[in-house]
């Protein structure tokens, strides 16, 4: 195996950078889910318009990652809520479009809608005491290169390390999808997350756990390293599938209850529509995460 996220991609002669198309948690899960969509998002990279309630999950993944670089008897909840304005400021400047979400809305509804991220942030105090964690790392990118050649690419949202060694993997839920179908993308990306570590570190995660911050719940899993393997090799047959609908653009629709969640219902021939020319296969990157991936 090798690590290759310290690796700084070759420019090319226009001097933009260009990274080797990698297999990412999300894309992996929407390729598993309709190839067409994932053709849409990470080829055709067509626009989707977000929810609130996906930007506030990035907005409270930000605050909770401020929290934690707070010094410890600092990390409490008042305090993490103070931080939910000043970081909607700085991402919504990175992010303007998000701004045009709440354009002609009611003079209020900004601030009703942050009170709505501060009681996510709430209930992530009724989960657990950040006063008594040091996390390795948050928000962390990992990427990792399989003997077979797949490039895996993500970020975690927490990795914890006990003093005698054990990692567990964490990673906060704020999304409104059901939770049948919304708990099974979720253990699907934290076995790929499981996959990476344990490959760069050579130690099985101890637990994988999911903070659902909407109902106060969380869920916990130990995977074992026969498990791991086996969703290694899960990994490696969906990027040949990728690869292969990549080199003839046969990228087919697969129509299910999740279609009611899509933005291109309109491109979609389940629906009646008809898919933009297919651009061929895309560099620099097919696998790149969003901020609103990693919050879903």
């Amino acid at each position: 195996m090798s690590q290759t996220a310290t690796t700084d991609p070759q420019p090319e002669a226009s001097g933009t950078p260009r990274r080797r198309p990698a297999l990412s948690p999300s894309r992996a899960s929407d390729f598993k889910q309709c190839p067409l969509l994932y053709r849409f998002r990470a080829v055709d990279r067509l626009p989707e318009v977000p929810t609130k309630a996906q930007v506030r999950g990035t907005l409270v993944h930000s605050v909770l990652e401020k929290l934690f670089a707070l010094p410890t008897g600092e990390r409490l909840p008042e305090r993490a809520k103070e931080l939910l304005a000043p970081s909607w400021t700085e991402l919504s400047a990175d992010r303007p479009e998000w701004t045009a979400l709440f354009d002609g809305d009611e003079q209020g509804e900004v601030e009703n809608w942050l009170e709505s991220a501060a009681k996510l942030v709430d209930n992530y105090f009724e989960l657990e005491d950040p006063r008594r964690l040091e996390p390795e790392a948050c928000e962390q990118h990992i990427e990792l290169e399989l003997d077979s050649g797949v490039l895996l690419r993500g970020y975690v949202d927490r990795i914890d390390v006990a003093p005698t060694g054990e990692i567990r993997v964490v990673d906060y839920k704020t999304g409104a999808a059901p939770r049948q179908i919304g708990e099974a993308k979720a253990m699907f990306q934290m076995k790929f997350y499981a996959v990476v570590l344990w490959r760069l570190r050579g130690v099985v995660p101890r637990q994988l756990k999911l903070m659902y911050l909407t109902d106060g719940q969380a869920l916990t899993y130990a995977p074992d390293e026969a498990e791991l393997r086996r969703f290694e090799r899960t990994l490696e047959a969906i990027w040949q599938a990728i690869l292969r609908a990549g080199k003839t653009g046969d990228f087919r629709p697969n129509q299910s209850k999740l279609c009611g969640w899509c933005d291109h219902q309109a491109r979609c021939p389940e629906f009646g529509g008809t898919p933009p020319e297919y651009p061929g296969w895309p560099e620099p990157d097919a696998g790149e995460e969003s901020p609103l991936d990693r919050a879903d």
